[in-house]
């Protein structure tokens, strides 16, 4: 039996090692320092656990087109937990909290306390018995979190608060307290996708060349879990060889934005296939057989929002097996007028769909095509995908190609943008053609490039920025969280880079929703993730999306997005900032990167001396 337990370990992580490296993390302001200490840890890890290992660290139990539930664990139950985990009155648990303002330190000191009480009840045979407890693996607390996240229906709050205080018993103090702050959704070790590739290529890859290899896996096959695994398993060969799989999620491809037509084209590389850009939600449509899935642009899976577009799909996509995308747009059936994103969203209700389904008809506006049977397009040039769209669709009023010409000539181009305008649409997507445009997945890049209607208008374009700080209002806003510090994403560093303070745009009723929103979220340093030489009133983890209007983009000693890149000492600002809404169909790194916002800034300056 002890040959079979020691076996068992071997294959498996002390949850220990994964604290203490979470614990390491959290003190880390360096990303370089950051991903060293992730790649002593990734080389720790058996490879029968890789997979949940990043799954942890990315703050989650898989990806989420796996459909896996939520945990389900409010702070109640949790107080709940630890006081039964301790043998503690929930009361103690609450002004602990209340005191510390930390629910994972809490856990963390009430453990503490109940260890040492333990350990001081002297040699008795109860005693002896009690202190034999298995140490604590990664598999056990992943698998005992998933059992949470199962728990459904009639007596599952009991079943969570008994799966969770038994874990917490057993575990040690550093270990009950990041327990707590992953079920919290808390973790604040400042790990982002980026940085987990960098510590895989650098522990199993060989090196940094292999970080290319390991994102285009990923862009294919969107479970990083998954692609760690196979990487340590059976090599970085192995992932070479990754293709689409119907049922898995492609990371989409992503665009840059551009408000000249002649620059647009020649950035595209001269003629292009221009498509009206739909203010809708980006489908990603997987068929195989009579089974279909759809996931968001954010990969999760939304296919039973649109039971109708399922129907569409099963009836009008003549290949057996395909990954295709398109917008999904709420339409007036009566005269095919497309309308407001807004109204689209009533969709996202979890009951009732097919009442919902009645109230918003949607039709479905397709531009790509990334798998035809098992043949991956995804290395093809955009006409050919084209090509293959439209022999494998059936094409009826709903559920039809998105409306394009193909052009070199920028007067056509602006003269089609001025219809899709007209027409209802957000703009267009110019789109290169040449033998270069292969589908990148996960990427943004002068393949596709976007214009909009407000790219257009006497103010600058409207942008998405990340919530990285906040600071308290004066006044009638006294004691709230009133002004927020915004933040445009750096891919290249994997960092957010400051750009503006907004604090106008907010209704009454929104800052009130605001505090409840970003309370859970707030850090007591600066976000390893986050450069900035702003110290707000607070410090916000990097997590939510808002797009924000401004009068025009200006130079700032204060801001460090594109710092040193107009002139030394100054980076580029927004002037007069206006909130207009969230975005939380966009993770933090679908921002506006500060490459795009260097581009507007340059754009704006050229403007300014033709004019002059």
């Amino acid at each position: 039996m002890q040959g079979s337990s020691e076996n068992s370990r071997s294959s498996d992580l002390p949850f220990i090692e994964v604290a203490r490296t979470f614990s390491i993390m959290e003190r880390i302001t360096s990303r370089t320092q950051l991903t060293l200490a992730l790649v002593k840890l990734v080389k720790k890890t058996p490879p029968q656990v890789i997979d949940k290992l990043v799954y942890l660290i990315q703050g989650k139990l898989g990806p989420e087109w796996k459909d896996i539930p939520e945990l389900g664990v409010g702070e109640k139950l949790l107080i709940k937990a630890i006081a039964l985990a301790y043998k503690v009155p929930e009361e103690r648990v609450v002004k602990t909290y209340q005191s510390i303002g930390d629910l994972g330190t809490v856990a963390e000191r009430f453990s503490e306390e109940y260890k040492s009480k333990r350990r001081g009840r002297g040699v008795g045979l109860l005693a002896f018995m009690e202190e034999e407890v298995e140490p604590l693996t990664l598999s056990r607390v992943y698998n005992t979190l998933l059992r949470v996240a199962y728990a459904q229906g009639e007596n599952s709050r009991d079943l969570k608060l008994r799966l969770l205080a038994g874990l917490l018993s057993d575990a040690e103090p550093l270990e009950a307290k990041y327990i707590v702050r992953f079920v919290e959704g808390r973790l604040r070790v400042g790990i982002g996708d980026a940085t987990v590739m960098d510590a895989l290529a650098a522990a199993y890859g060989g090196g940094p060349h292999a970080r290319e290899i390991i994102e285009r896996a990923y862009n294919l096959r969107a479970d990083l879990g998954y692609i760690a695994r196979l990487l340590v398993e059976k090599g970085i060969d192995a992932l070479k060889n990754i293709h689409p799989q119907v049922g898995v999620p492609i990371r989409p491809m992503l665009a840059e934005r551009g408000r000249d037509p002649a620059e647009i084209l020649r950035k595209v590389g001269g003629k292009a296939l221009v498509e009206y850009k739909y203010d809708g939600e980006r489908g990603q449509i997987h068929k195989d057989g009579d089974k279909v899935w759809i996931f968001s642009r954010r990969l999760e899976n939304i296919t039973r929002m649109y039971p109708d577009v399922v129907e569409m799909v099963r009836n009008h996509v003549k290949a057996e097996k395909a990954i295709i995308e398109g917008e999904i747009v709420a339409i007036n059936p009566d005269t095919m007028e497309l309308l407001p994103f807004q109204l689209l969203m009533q969709r996202k209700r979890k009951h009732d769909i097919h009442k919902v389904m009645k109230e918003v008809p949607v039709a479905v506006f397709l531009f790509d095509n990334m798998m035809r049977g098992d043949e991956d397009l995804t290395s093809k040039p955009l006409p050919a995908r084209r090509r293959s769209l439209e022999e494998i669709i059936e094409k009826t009023d709903v559920f039809t190609l998105a409306r394009g010409i193909y052009t070199d000539n920028p007067e056509e181009l602006w003269n089609f943008f001025l219809q899709a305008i007209e027409e209802g649409a957000e703009g267009v997507m110019v789109k290169a053609i040449h033998e270069g445009s292969i589908y990148r997945a996960g990427i943004r890049g002068w393949l596709w490039v976007k214009l909009k209607k407000d790219y257009k208008s006497e103010m600058v374009d409207t942008v998405d920025l990340v919530v990285v700080g906040a600071f308290y209002g004066k006044g009638k806003r006294g004691g709230k969280l009133s002004s927020l510090l915004m933040a445009a994403y750096s891919p290249s560093t994997d960092t957010f880079r400051t750009v503006c303070k907004v604090a106008t745009g907010f209704t009454d009723e929104e800052l009130e929703r605001m505090q409840d929103m970003l309370k859970p979220h707030i850090i007591p340093h600066k976000h390893p993730r986050v450069d900035s030489k702003i110290t707000p009133d607070v410090w916000i983890e990097p997590k939510f999306v808002a797009e924000i209007l401004g009068a025009e983009l200006t130079l700032s000693p204060m801001h460090t997005c594109c710092m040193n890149r107009v002139r030394q000492g100054v980076g580029i600002s927004i002037r007069f900032p206006r909130f207009i809404r969230w975005r939380p169909d966009k993770a933090p790194e679908d921002a506006t990167t500060e490459d795009e916002l260097y581009e507007m800034y340059t754009r704006q300056l050229r403007r300014v001396e033709e004019e002059a």
